[in-house]
């Protein structure tokens, strides 16, 4: 089981550090850590875009605030990039090469000898072309070097006071879409309305997967067995609201990285 003394070690070694910081739990941990271990050295920078959910950023301050790191923002441009608007399954490897980029412009612009990231070891089983990128700018991830998965990031934030230790995972709006499915601003603010008109019903857990006309909407497995008829009316109301002539709510709990998971098993059957 990692400490965070060892963590603090290996992020206190580098001098100085810039933590790419959404506000999840992987991220603030890394952030928290590197606060610790750097002091005023470390900075925490959250990217804004059309792919960021309403709310996202502000929870981003409120973290970083709580835990006393510094923290800025930075507009990256990943919706310029073909590669990304194409929506193949390599999206990600070009979202996160535009985060990268920027995020090295700011290191050596201010003098900062690292980038970290919040990559854990659970990451490594899945489908993420975000880790080539990564390699290829020289990001430096603490938790996934120590072996530390995602039930351990929980625990280790918790006990480092980290305010978003239990908050589920919220990966850009881009996810919702279907690999060859053209990311689009107009389509990324249609999920955001979707998705906001849930959560003002109580909803915690959830994506609308975009397919079209239709929002498919994904919940909790606690919220999905609790739901009732006045409930479903409810939600297809609000994903109607934000421009789906048509709402289906899916039978099966919502699981991170259903996207993924039949991609993936399709490379370890081809390997």
């Amino acid at each position: 089981m990692t400490d965070t003394a060892q963590l603090e070690e290996r992020i206190g070694s580098l001098g100085s550090a810039i933590v790419a910081f959404s506000g999840g739990v992987d991220s603030s941990l890394v952030a928290s850590l590197a606060v610790r271990a750097l002091g005023g050295q470390a900075l925490a920078v959250t990217a804004v875009s059309p792919a960021l959910a309403t709310g996202e950023l502000e929870g981003a301050r409120d973290v970083a605030r709580a835990i006393g790191i510094r923290h800025e923002t930075i507009t990256t441009a990943e919706l310029e990039r073909d590669g990304y608007r194409a929506n193949e399954r390599d999206r990600c490897y070009h979202c996160k090469s535009e985060l990268y980029e920027r995020l090295e412009e700011v290191a050596a612009r201010r003098g900062f000898a690292a980038v970290l990231s919040g990559a854990n070891a659970d990451d490594v089983g899945d489908w993420r072309p975000g880790l080539t990128a990564a390699a290829e700018h020289g990001v430096v991830h603490p938790l996934l070097e120590a072996g530390v998965g995602k039930e351990e990031v929980r625990r280790l934030a918790r006990a480092l006071g980290v305010p978003s230790a239990e908050k589920p995972a919220s990966p850009c709006l881009a996810s919702r879409i279907p690999y060859g499915t053209a990311v689009d601003p107009a389509v990324l603010a249609q999920i955001d309305r979707a998705e906001l008109a849930l959560k003002a019903l109580g909803h915690r857990v959830l994506r609308v997967r975009h397919f079209g006309i239709l929002g498919r909407v994904e919940l909790a497995d606690d919220e999905l067995d609790q739901l009732t008829p006045d409930g479903r009316d409810a939600i297809v109301r609000a994903v109607r609201s934000a421009g789906y002539a048509e709402v289906e709510i899916a039978d099966e709990p919502f699981r991170s990285g259903s996207l993924n998971a039949s991609f993936t098993k399709r490379l370890v059957v081809a390997s």
